[in-house]
This record gives C-alpha cells, sequence and structure tokens, in this order.
C-alpha cells in the first residue's frame, strides 16, 4: 500500500516537475487544454493536463466553486521560484490576497453536458473550435460555477446566447 502511495507521488512530482509550470502558463495565457497538450515537449497526459488546468483555474480565482460575494478579498495561490544555497531551484507556493474584485459569470456546463452531450455538444457548433475546445476540455462539475468574466467568457456567452 505504501510503496504504490510512493510510486503515486513520484510520479506525480515527476510530471509536476516536467511540465507543470508550462501547464500553468499556458493556461494564463488562454490555451485550452488540447492546445497545451500539443505544445509540451515531456510528454503529459491530457487527463493530467486537465487535472492541471482546473486546479490552476480555481486556485488563481478564474474559476470559483461557490457564489462569488462583492465584500471580501480573494485569496489565490501563486508559486515562486526559490534558490536554495547550491542553486537548486525549486517552487514555493504563496497564498496573496488579490483585492481586486472580479466579475464573475455563472455557469452549467456540466449539468448541461451530462444531461445531453449530443444537444450541448450541437449548440457549441456556432464557436470557434478553440473556444469549443476550451469549453470541451474542462471537467465541469455537475453543479454551477462561476467563471471570471473575461473576453474568452463575453464571447462565448454571446454566441450561445445567440444561437
Amino acid at each position: 500500500m505504501s510503496d504504490k502511495y510512493f510510486k503515486k507521488a513520484l510520479a506525480d512530482f515527476t510530471l509536476d516537475f516536467a511540465s507543470g509550470d508550462a501547464i500553468r502558463a499556458l493556461a494564463d495565457k488562454g490555451y485550452s487544454v488540447s492546445e497545451i497538450h500539443k505544445r509540451l515537449d515531456f510528454p503529459t497526459p491530457v487527463e493530467r493536463i486537465r487535472e492541471t488546468v482546473w486546479k490552476h483555474y480555481i486556485d488563481t480565482g478564474v474559476i470559483l466553486l461557490e457564489e462569488p460575494s462583492d465584500n471580501s478579498p480573494k485569496k489565490r495561490v501563486t508559486y515562486e521560484k526559490v534558490q536554495d544555497s547550491l542553486g537548486r531551484t525549486s517552487f514555493k507556493q504563496v497564498i496573496v490576497e488579490d483585492n481586486n474584485l472580479k466579475e464573475y459569470v455563472e455557469i452549467d456546463f456540466g449539468k448541461r453536458l451530462y444531461r445531453d452531450r449530443k444537444t450541448f455538444e450541437k449548440t457549441l457548433d456556432v464557436l470557434s473550435l478553440e473556444d469549443r475546445q476550451y469549453i470541451l476540455d474542462l471537467p465541469w462539475p455537475l453543479e454551477i460555477v462561476w467563471h471570471v468574466k473575461n473576453e474568452r467568457m463575453e464571447r462565448i456567452l454571446q454566441k450561445l446566447q445567440e444561437k
């Protein structure tokens, strides 16, 4: 049992060390999971990229699992590169209060996707390939989430409402 746990922890560490920062940086630039997978040099399973992007979006406040409250400062997770006395590089997790209040939109893609995948995918046909892939690549939960109101999400919602 502990050997299995150790092997999984080692594999997770190796994948995160090899491609975790690249995945998070590309996600911040707006790339979908599929686009990130194509750009990585280190062979990383798509499912691992999906998990890393989703966790990163939650950690940075791009996606909220609870309805945002307007009056409390948000906390977000960032990573700082640090070097020890021998020159070895590692990353330290830092929690930062983010006083920039962001606007969010309510998203129910998970409910719609799992209720009737074919119909939902047909609905997404009005979107560009990149926007469509962005939605289909993320592991939307079955409940409502809140996505930061950015250019991409505004464009997606506008196109879906026009249909």
